[in-house]
């Protein structure tokens, strides 16, 4: 197996993108702006409802895996799909955009291929209605060593903590990665996600961790408070590099004493999916060429200012001629 400059773990789901207005999400008993987690007869009440569709390969660290590999770095994803329509779209998707997907579609899976109904509304805040279907069911059976062991950066998805087995999974990749070398990281996720497994949460990033990237919101959850401030130093307390994201209040990142606070131009968004995702994948890339923290946080800021700007969670534009075009590469 050849080396990886990023290999992301995570849920493989895909995106099913349509747009939809605030009645339309009232009738349908959608929470606008939130990610919420669906049944499978919801799921599939949900999917018959959409007026358009967008289909896309999706799931928050493999849309942060994509940026990545359209800016340059070597990828590789692992995920679990089934063998059924989807699945095979989401295997054959990844591989087509250059992203080695490491775990071949699962033969006779008893869940179906994860898939999110998302709704976008008019002011460009996202409904998110995911149905985890087979990818929760990931386990360390599903994590290659020598994928995890030839990484230089492993990037992991919180949502995956929801079952055991996921969080097993976590801690063999972490841990092969870091013994060969390699850095660790967490896209903590969502709020909720650490609520329900904050001890775990605070346990992997002190002992398993090289970073961690969050919001806000996540990085508050993690220490229960609602200053923001504390909570990056409590976070940075126990790990090495913490990136908080802030909306239009920019990014801070700190590193030991070194404390970095980069600014960004708010714009109202066509379509919020994928910032955050796409804002790791520019700080990833910028980590893995040995790039300065600052210079990481301003790719960050431009991968996500690119994707806000059309509907998907995935870059469209010439990601490496953008960054040039910004005197950023």
């Amino acid at each position: 197996m050849k080396p990886y400059d990023l290999v992301g773990i995570g849920n493989a789901v895909v995106d099913v993108i349509s747009q939809a207005d605030d009645s339309f999400l009232d009738h349908m008993g959608i929470e606008k702006g939130i990610m919420q987690l669906i049944e499978r007869d919801r799921a599939e009440v949900l999917y018959a409802a959409m007026q358009t569709r967008v289909q896309t390969p999706g799931g928050s660290v493999a849309n942060t895996i994509a940026g990545a590999g359209a800016l340059g770095l070597d990828t590789a994803f692992i995920g679990r799909v089934n063998d059924d329509a989807l699945g095979r779209f989401y295997a054959d998707a990844m591989n087509d955009n250059g992203i080695d997907f490491v775990n071949p579609p699962v033969a006779g899976g008893a869940l179906p291929t994860s898939r999110s109904m998302i709704f976008v509304a008019p002011d460009g805040e996202r409904s998110m209605n995911t149905y985890l279907g087979i990818s929760s069911e990931l386990d360390s059976g599903d994590v290659p060593n020598e994928v995890a062991g030839r990484a230089a950066i492993m990037f992991l998805e919180g949502y995956l903590f929801d079952k055991d087995k996921g969080k097993a999974a976590f801690l063999e990749a972490a841990r092969d990665c870091r013994a060969n070398g390699g850095k660790t990281g967490i896209a903590i996720s969502d709020p909720f996600c650490v609520e329900r497994h904050r001890a775990d949460f605070l346990s992997l990033i002190e002992h398993d961790l090289d970073f961690v990237i969050g919001n806000a919101a996540e990085i508050r959850s993690l220490f229960e408070t609602d200053d923001t401030e504390e909570a990056i130093a409590k976070t940075a307390a126990i790990c090495p590099l913490v990136v908080c994201t802030r909306s239009g209040d920019g990014v801070t990142v700190v590193a030991g004493d070194t404390r970095i606070d980069v600014d960004v131009t708010e714009v109202v968004p066509v379509d919020a999916t994928g910032a955050g995702d796409q804002f790791a994948a520019g700080f990833l890339f910028g980590m893995a060429r040995g790039l300065d923290l600052e210079t990481c946080a301003r790719i960050g800021c431009a991968c996500a200012g690119e994707v806000i700007s059309h509907i998907g969670p995935r870059p469209e534009a010439d990601m490496p001629q953008l960054l040039r075009d910004a005197g950023l590469l």
